[in-house]
């Protein structure tokens, strides 16, 4: 086996133990990272804020080996280095690329760090196989909620905590994100900068634009679910077929 061939199948291939147990640890990386984030717009004791900044910096350095890997491992790398997978990857690694960490578009990007998640969301590296796809589709739903609210949120926390004492904290952010996105709208707290003012608006119609596509995805799915049958494959344990099918649809064996 070439050495593309050994990447590709131990970043890619969830069925094999070695790729399962790689992308599961990145995941967990990406979770960390974001804790950081989170953690560092608290007040915290100097030496730990070091520790923290440390670690976050081994967890790049991970990311860029990784993204390496990756464009070793692509069959068309020009086609790779443009796709929306590799961008995420690629503004995840951006600081430690640049060198630089204070500047403030750097930091306004590691917040879009998250979205990495959505490669093992669509892989299902994180739930395991989803037999059905109604549940693909709601764990997609769920996860572009989860996004966008943390996503903006760090966002708005970021161009608003210079000017803006109340947004004290990411959890400030978070409160506003969710109160806005709810269309409850408190008032308590508000964005006074036109950036901030500018996150609100593309945070509301990314919602808008987002949510109700993939609701359609299941309310289709829905209703070209009520035409299966829930018959479980002996074999692979699929439990959703046609009501005329005698053979599993994703392993062939046949239906009892």
């Amino acid at each position: 086996m070439i050495l593309a061939d050994k990447i590709s199948l131990y970043l890619e291939d969830l069925e094999h133990p070695v790729g399962r147990i790689v992308n599961l640890a990145i995941t967990g990386l990406v979770l960390a990272s974001t804790g950081i984030f989170v953690a560092e717009t608290y007040p915290l004791a100097p030496d730990l804020r070091s520790l923290l900044s440390r670690i976050d910096l081994i967890i790049l350095t991970i990311f860029a080996i990784e993204y390496l890997l990756r464009l070793i491992a692509a069959p068309d790398k020009l086609k790779y280095l443009f796709s929306f997978y590799s961008t995420i990857d690629l503004i995840a690694i951006l600081p430690v690329l640049t060198g630089i960490t204070d500047v403030s578009f750097i930091r306004i990007l590691r917040w879009f760090r998250i979205l990495r998640l959505l490669r093992f969301i669509e892989g299902k590296a994180l739930l395991g196989n989803l037999d059905r796809e109604d549940s693909s589709i709601v764990t997609r739903i769920l996860f572009t909620i989860f996004s966008i609210i943390f996503i903006y949120s760090g966002l708005i926390y970021q161009v608003e905590h210079p000017v803006n004492p109340k947004f004290a904290t990411f959890f400030d952010a978070v409160y506003f994100a969710v109160a806005t996105m709810t269309t409850v709208g408190f008032g308590d707290i508000t964005p006074t900068s036109d950036a901030g003012k500018l996150m609100t608006v593309l945070m509301i119609l990314s919602g808008i634009a987002l949510i109700p596509w993939q609701l359609g995805d299941l309310i289709k799915q829905v209703a070209k679910s009520a035409n299966k049958l829930s018959s479980v494959c002996p074999k692979c344990q699929l439990a959703s077929h046609d009501f005329d099918a005698n053979f599993c649809k994703r392993c062939g064996g046949k239906l009892s």
